[in-house]
């Protein structure tokens, strides 16, 4: 089973990158973030392709901001809207949906940005991954949580750490709300393939950014043990990255017992370049 998670930023404006994309991957299981769109707008767009090739569709989506989905082919089962009992700001964002697709609790979740440290919507981010931890320990022990976390989970995550000094994504409270999720028996499946290996999810459209590959690994996948032991290959596919109107954020790839396309990882293709250090492009000039 290939499960996959992408923020689209604007389904919309990806669909003509999107509908391709699906079909040179092939996954069984999807989840998007940042839809951007009503549901039944998600359906006027997507629903005759999307079930054409197979695909049952559930969906927690909003006019214009947030939206989350979950496309399987594997089976949708039990699904659920959001977060049970989940903080809002003020009310519940479209930020999670969740089900069962091929013996497996897939939860697709879109985690608050945070803005900027100790803000109202940053102790909202914090609430917001306190009320995933708790519905991810409800069980089952067979689950994934796939999707934009909005954290680098260490130093080796973003290009450059003094780069992130003062900005939300690495601070101490967000990385230990993560590895309470982790607490759970969760286990980050890309990093467990390629601990050492150079790997980012998401470059700043501005600056250049993506072209001197100065990114952060803020998209994950997070398996109980009984999906991890399965993993067979864990990657990001950052030529859904290149070329024109593509989203800011890459897809990344989990193959479930068989490797189609080999255990290969764990960038897809290389990055063009290396470059380690540099500013964020919202601290120029200061």
């Amino acid at each position: 089973m290939r499960v996959a998670t992408w923020n689209v930023n604007s389904v919309k404006q990806r669909k003509a990158r999107f509908l391709p994309w699906l079909d040179e991957r092939l996954p069984d299981v999807v989840c998007l973030q940042e839809t951007k769109l009503a549901d039944d707008a998600f359906t006027a767009l997507l629903g005759d392709d999307l079930a054409e090739r197979g695909y049952q569709v559930a969906l927690n989506g909003e006019v214009q901001w947030n939206g989350v989905a979950l496309l399987s082919r594997v089976g949708l089962d039990d699904v659920v809207r959001g977060l049970p009992g989940g903080p809002g700001f003020p009310h519940q964002e479209a930020r999670a949906v969740s089900a069962t697709c091929g013996g497996v609790r897939v939860h697709s979740v879109y985690v608050p940005n945070g803005r900027e440290p100790d803000s109202d919507h940053y102790r909202y981010k914090l609430d917001w991954l306190a009320a995933l931890r708790d519905a991810v320990h409800r069980g089952p022990e067979a689950v994934v949580v796939c999707g934009d976390i909005n954290i680098a989970p260490t130093d080796a995550d973003v290009f450059d750490p003094a780069a992130f000094a003062g900005h939300t994504h690495v601070t101490e409270p967000e990385r230990a709300a993560l590895t309470a999720l982790l607490d759970l028996g969760l286990r980050d499946v890309v990093r467990d393939r390629w601990p050492d290996e150079r790997v980012f999810s998401y470059w700043d459209y501005r600056a250049g950014m993506f072209h001197q590959d100065l990114g952060m690994r803020i998209d994950l996948v997070l398996a109980g043990a009984p999906v991890a032991d399965r993993v067979a290959a864990a990657w990001v596919d950052r030529k859904a990255r290149k070329g024109t109107g593509p989203s800011d954020h890459a897809p990344v790839v989990v193959d479930l017992d068989t490797a189609p396309d080999g255990d290969i990882g764990p960038v897809v293709p290389p990055p063009s370049a290396r470059g380690r250090t540099g500013k964020l492009p919202q601290s120029r000039g200061r």
